[in-house]
């Protein structure tokens, strides 16, 4: 017997929420984040991306550099620099001034 199987690329994984979630909902379970992929009614199976590219909604009066490692504030629904009580999310991969109302952040977990 196979110590492991492949089952998917891992992009994106099943998810299956206890709340209906819209379209770009941000979700955190444990140590992982992802975002929601399609609106999702409560109990519907769908999934959420957990490799990628992405727009995150960030503070206006914070600007990122490139390579800077972000993390998602769960309570503000935005990307904070603080690790403190956030779940990482990934790397900045295009700098946002203070006025860009988001951030590119490349998701790495």
């Amino acid at each position: 017997m196979p110590q492991a199987t492949f089952v998917l690329e891992g992009d994106t994984i099943d998810y299956t929420p206890a709340a209906a979630v819209a379209v770009g909902d941000v979700v955190v379970q444990g140590d992982l984040v992802g975002v929601v992929t399609r609106s999702l009614a409560i109990g519907e199976l769908g999934s959420l991306i957990v490799e990628g590219v992405l727009d995150f909604n960030k503070l206006t009066n914070v600007a990122y550099t490139v390579g800077t490692i972000l993390y998602w504030d769960d309570t503000n629904n935005v990307v904070t620099a603080t690790a403190t009580g956030n779940k990482v999310i990934g790397k900045v991969v295009r700098a946002a001034a203070t006025t860009d109302p988001t951030v590119r952040i490349r998701m790495s977990q």
